[in-house]
């Protein structure tokens, strides 16, 4: 990477602060390292392990890189009930690096106290015009607004089938194999929905203007509250050239609903010497759950998260193709 663009990287950086700061956000720090993490069915983790001194005797300690710093911002939030943002490396395993992807990346991820998810779409569309408000005209198409389109739009659109229907009468699958993608049998729900909006759907979002996705299918697993009607979620996804950049949700405050996912998302293994554990379930690198963190939630305010990549964004900002470009060290 060149001065030139670890400048201009180093100015996003500081304006992506500028604009929270001056809304009364606190800047938060927190640990890197965890000993359990929330367990996201899509994501995969590093894991390290904290050894002890020789003379202590006792065993090392796994923990486990955070793939988002959500784990530790909600129960600041949970204790505070401030709005927060950070900014800060994440890792994510399992997934092939390349124009778009690195296993360690800087996220933005800010929460706002008394707001849902449209709320933090208006926020984050004034973060961008924020960010590229000094860019001269026609040097960027980041400018907001937004082009909003439900996923049951999208998917009506570019699919050619209502997503709703087709899964509630079982026929997702029939669905996935008239557009040719051949599923493997066996596929629930939600893997048949992943595979039609990744291999259909994404690839044929407009390429001229960021576009956000909206109300997202609650019978994939989240922790983004659910529509009055049940059958979406407050959840939107903001894409620019193809490229999600940004990821938000109404925050599910209900006790119940967060210990019913995360009890559905683990399952209990037994160790060779015969102890057992909590980890995430079907997990290439299993990793530590803790079932209580459900708890607190029991008065957690009214609030929305969003994350979002920074090094895609500075990648956007800046007319690289490659993520690789504006990394000072890619791996």
């Amino acid at each position: 990477m060149d001065i030139e663009l670890l400048e201009e990287r180093a100015r996003i950086i500081r304006k992506i602060r500028s604009f929270f700061d001056c809304r009364n956000y606190l800047e938060t720090d927190t640990p890197i390292l965890a000993p359990d993490l929330i367990p996201e069915s899509c994501l995969e983790v590093f894991e390290s392990r904290r050894i002890a001194p020789p003379e202590s005797r006792r065993p090392p300690q796994p923990c486990w890189l955070v793939p988002s710093p959500e784990i530790w911002m909600k129960r600041l939030i949970a204790r505070h009930r401030r709005s927060l943002y950070q900014i800060c490396k994440c890792f994510r395993n399992g997934e092939s690096t390349g124009r778009i992807h690195s296993p360690e990346f800087t996220m933005l991820e800010y929460y706002t106290m008394d707001a849902d998810y449209l709320d933090s779409l208006r926020i984050t569309e004034e973060l961008f015009a924020f960010l590229t408000g000094a860019v001269p005209a026609g040097k960027t198409d980041l400018r907001p607004p937004f082009l909003r389109i439900t996923m049951e739009e999208a998917f009506s659109r570019w699919a050619g089938f209502n997503l709703y229907e087709a899964a509630g009468g079982g026929t997702l699958e029939a669905e996935a194999r008239r557009l040719g993608l051949n599923p493997p049998p066996g596929l629930d729900g939600g893997a048949l929905y992943d595979l039609i909006f990744i291999h259909r759907v994404e690839p044929a979002l407009p390429k001229d203007r960021p576009v956000v996705l909206l109300d997202y299918p609650a019978f994939v697993p989240c922790l983004a509250r659910k529509h009055a009607g049940g059958k979406s979620r407050e959840r939107w996804e903001l894409y620019f050239r193809g490229i999600e950049l940004a990821n938000c949700y109404s925050e599910e405050t209900n006790a119940e609903e967060v210990r019913r996912c995360f009890e559905a998302e683990t399952e209990t293994v037994i160790s060779a010497s015969g102890g057992s554990a909590l980890v995430k379930k079907g997990a290439m690198v299993p990793h530590a759950v803790d079932l209580d963190y459900w708890r607190i939630f029991e008065n957690f305010p009214r609030c929305s998260g969003t994350a979002l990549g920074v090094d895609r964004l500075i990648m956007a900002m800046t007319g690289r193709s490659t993520i690789d470009g504006v990394l000072p060290f890619p791996m």
